[in-house]
């Protein structure tokens, strides 16, 4: 099995919510070019051992009694009253993610996480093929960060590659790592650091376009972030919306949760894209909210109480579910049959 093409192949047929397919190669290849992406914009963590949830309908606020030395804690509020009189909606399950982190610069954070399990085992699916990937922005005093963060199993400290030209060897936490030796170019600062269980952890930290920070700034901060990476994770991530009872052996072989990557007024403030299959190949359903454009197709079954668009595409069906959260669709889309698309989508977990 070509595991590259795999996650290639994954990532663009999840058309309007995937990150750039050729992003997540490059990843996959030893670096990301977050800058080329455009998706590059980022996500909220929980630091320490706290957990962070991010909701649909909820906003995040970071407190930060001590910025200079505290770990940010996350606190959520419910967006605008309940019904009382409303049927008890089950809450979206939250996704594991497989590190955390245990600090991050003070600031605002926008933030976007991600997680691939496709080549992973029935046996083991929780040792994903490529291990998870935290993007933020974090925003403070007009300065703008961007950082990234990811797990490579494919990838170990001898094989890493900078933009910045060579790198140099560094301790991070008594784990051996190498660093980008020219840390004020366009390529910020980048380290590579063996995981404990084998591969390598790599951290990037640069100045957002049209922003600036010192050398040894971003040096210090990439530095910290990686000393404060946490094994297991205790992260998890809320997404706008949920799946549940899975039919026929399928699992969540991929997901890709956003909050705060759009900064247009317009755009929703949570984005959820799921990849389901059996996970030892390449998934059949992709699932999203992430949607561009008006609903397309013919008025189909109604699910949960929601119209429907139903398309077919010479065998790619796309099911498209109105007003399923906050008044924006999710499309159910894969090349099965059109009774396969209804079923999942009557697992949705969808907010009140």
């Amino acid at each position: 099995m070509n595991l590259e093409n795999l996650i290639k192949d994954t990532f663009t047929a999840r058309e309007h919510g995937a990150p750039d397919s050729d992003a997540v190669l490059a990843a996959a290849r030893r670096r990301i070019d977050s800058r080329r992406s455009g998706l590059s914009r980022p996500l909220a963590v929980a630091a320490g051992a706290t957990v962070l949830t991010l909701g649909a309908v909820t906003a995040v606020v970071l407190n930060r009694p001590d910025a200079a030395e505290q770990p940010q804690t996350i606190a959520t509020a419910a967006n605008g009253p309940q019904d009382s009189q409303a049927p008890a909606t089950p809450a979206p399950a939250g996704l594991q993610m497989p590190y955390s982190l245990g600090w991050l610069p003070p600031g605002s954070v926008a933030y976007r996480a991600q997680r691939i399990n496709i080549g992973a085992g029935a046996a083991s699916p929780d040792v994903p093929l490529y291990g998870g990937e935290y993007m933020l922005t974090v925003t403070a005093d007009g300065q703008v960060l961007e950082v990234d963060v990811q797990q490579f199993r494919m990838v170990t400290v001898d094989e890493a590659m900078f933009k910045s030209g060579p790198g140099k060897s560094v301790t991070i936490k008594g784990q051996r790592g190498v660093e980008s030796s020219v840390s004020a170019g366009p390529g910020g600062y980048e380290l590579y650091v063996a995981h404990p269980d084998g591969g390598s952890m790599y951290v990037h930290v640069s100045a957002e376009h049209g922003s600036t920070a010192p050398a040894q700034q971003l040096v210090d901060t990439g530095r910290r972030i990686a000393e404060n990476i946490q094994f297991p994770g205790t992260t998890t991530v809320t997404p706008a919306f949920g799946l549940r009872d899975l039919p026929g052996g399928m699992r969540i072989c991929a997901f890709n949760v956003q909050q705060g990557l759009d900064r247009s007024p317009a755009a929703p403030k949570t984005s959820t894209s799921y990849s389901l299959g059996t996970c030892a190949v390449l998934p059949t359903v992709h699932v999203s909210s992430a949607v561009v454009g008006e609903p397309a197709g013919t008025p189909g079954q109604p699910v949960q109480g929601r119209e429907t668009r139903h398309v077919d595409e010479n065998g790619y069906q796309r099911l498209w579910v109105l007003d399923a959260i906050g008044g924006a669709p999710v499309v159910v889309a894969g090349r099965v049959p059109e009774a396969a698309l209804y079923d999942i989508a009557n697992r949705l977990v969808l907010p009140s």
